[in-house]
């Protein structure tokens, strides 16, 4: 049965692996992950609507709604993605996304930040050793907290952000929106320690 505590069981197909996304907006990053990984159980989290409704007009033809088949490896989860990641069994994710979330930032919003000492914990336990948790922003309060917030924790390697966008990272429409806006994000690779 398809539930948190054994996500590999969530997908129509085998899956050999099983990736998160956190926040997935318009769901074009997910979409371009998930093509790039056709071996990957992918689980998509989101909260709004639009985002919801945006990602599921790229999976579902325009007019076949009706008689849909879901992407047999492609799963969406229309909740807090906090509450997946406590329900997850330990080490059950090989990678994790958080593309380019709200950066909430007036300073008595910091709690509501998804980078935080908290989360991080339960992506630690939720990622295997040496799996991999991508994170870009945009905004400059967003990119001091992630770096001072990184900096002081010891589950991840926290090496500095890449300033392009590396090789096999899908676009998003808020990165297209920060370059023309004049903003420069930051893309951070954190890897689990074993």
């Amino acid at each position: 049965m398809a539930t948190p505590k054994n996500p590999h069981a969530g997908f129509s197909d085998a899956v050999s692996r099983v990736f998160l996304e956190i926040g997935f907006g318009g769901g074009e990053h997910a979409v371009g992950q998930a093509e790039l990984n056709p071996d990957v159980g992918y689980i998509a989290s989101e909260v709004f609507e639009n985002g919801l409704c945006s990602l599921l007009s790229r999976l579902v033809p325009e007019g076949e709604e009706e008689n849909a088949v879901p992407p047999p490896h492609f799963r969406i989860w229309p909740e807090d993605a906090r509450i997946l990641l406590r329900d997850l069994p330990d080490q059950s994710l090989d990678q994790a996304y958080l593309m380019f979330p709200d950066p909430w930032p007036k300073a008595r919003h910091a709690k509501r930040r998804f980078v935080h000492p908290e989360n991080i914990v339960q992506m630690a336990r939720v990622l295997k050793p040496g799996a991999v948790w991508r994170v870009a922003s945009d905004h400059p309060v967003y990119q001091e907290w992630v770096t001072e917030v990184m900096g002081n924790q010891d589950l991840f390697d926290a090496p500095p952000p890449a300033t392009e966008r590396p090789e096999g990272w899908s676009p998003t429409r808020y990165e297209a929106k920060a370059f023309r806006e004049g903003r420069f994000p930051f893309y951070w690779t954190f890897t689990r320690r074993p």
